[in-house]
């Protein structure tokens, strides 16, 4: 059985339509479920531009449902995961905007530094990013307090079942569950996706500390000198707070 949404009999006037070559602007035909075709003037590969690729950042049978997937798919692939972590972290933390703010900053830093770092994995770091504090509100209810060991104790639980429903694979959500188990207290030898989260947070800690409480750039230069497990965090941080 094909998915609904790949099945010619399901198609509606406008399933093939012409799309215009990014490299020479030759007409290229599309099926609405092609995910990529080759302009026959310049032989530029292009990914279909009105595709639905939804199912394909969450869905395990991705690659056999839409074929081979191509590079750029794979890129997008990430995005949609990523944007999917955070829409499930802003729909559980409902009101709370201080906590949604304190995430996405994670992420946005964290998604930086993984990129310069480079040898880490981007869902990793960004599912963790955004769920870095997830146990926060049960943490709350349970314990009255938010400390780092309440938040690593309760947050694992409630990734877990975010990540399932978004059905990601087990290896990537025990990662992720292992990584918040512990983001405050790093060990000796973590993993490069640790890092990136570990550093990615302390640089939205430190932009929210100086906008209540400032430091003089002697000592926050010493803070960043001595905490960052990055170079690629510590640059972060210099641009972000010390430029």
């Amino acid at each position: 059985m094909k998915c609904p949404g790949q099945d010619t009999q399901y198609w509606k006037a406008g399933a093939i339509y012409d799309v215009k070559c990014p490299q020479c602007g030759q007409v290229v035909e599309f099926f609405k479920d092609d995910t990529a075709r080759k302009c026959n003037k310049c032989g530029y590969r292009f990914v279909n531009p009105k595709m639905d690729f939804g199912c394909a950042s969450y869905c395990q049978f991705a690659e056999q449902c839409l074929g081979t997937l191509p590079p750029e798919l794979i890129a997008q692939k990430e995005n949609f995961f990523k944007d999917k972590v955070a829409l499930e972290m802003k729909k559980y933390f409902k009101r709370d905007f201080k906590r949604i703010g304190h995430a996405t900053k994670v992420a946005r830093y964290a998604e930086r530094i993984g990129k310069k770092k480079g040898g880490g994995n981007l869902a990793v770091i960004l599912a963790a990013a955004y769920l870095h504090e997830i146990g926060a509100h049960e943490a709350e209810k349970k314990h009255g307090l938010t400390t780092p060991e309440y938040l690593e104790t309760e947050g694992p639980a409630v990734a877990r079942t975010i990540m399932n429903k978004l059905k990601a694979k087990e290896e990537l959500i025990n990662e992720v569950c292992e990584l918040i188990n512990h983001l405050k207290h790093p060990k000796s030898d973590e993993t490069v996706n640790f890092k990136v989260v570990y550093d990615a947070n302390l640089i939205a800690e430190l932009v929210e500390k100086q906008k209540d409480n400032p430091m003089d750039a002697e000592k926050l230069t010493q803070i960043i000198e001595d905490s960052f497990l990055t170079e690629s965090g510590h640059d972060e941080a210099t641009e972000a707070l010390l430029k």
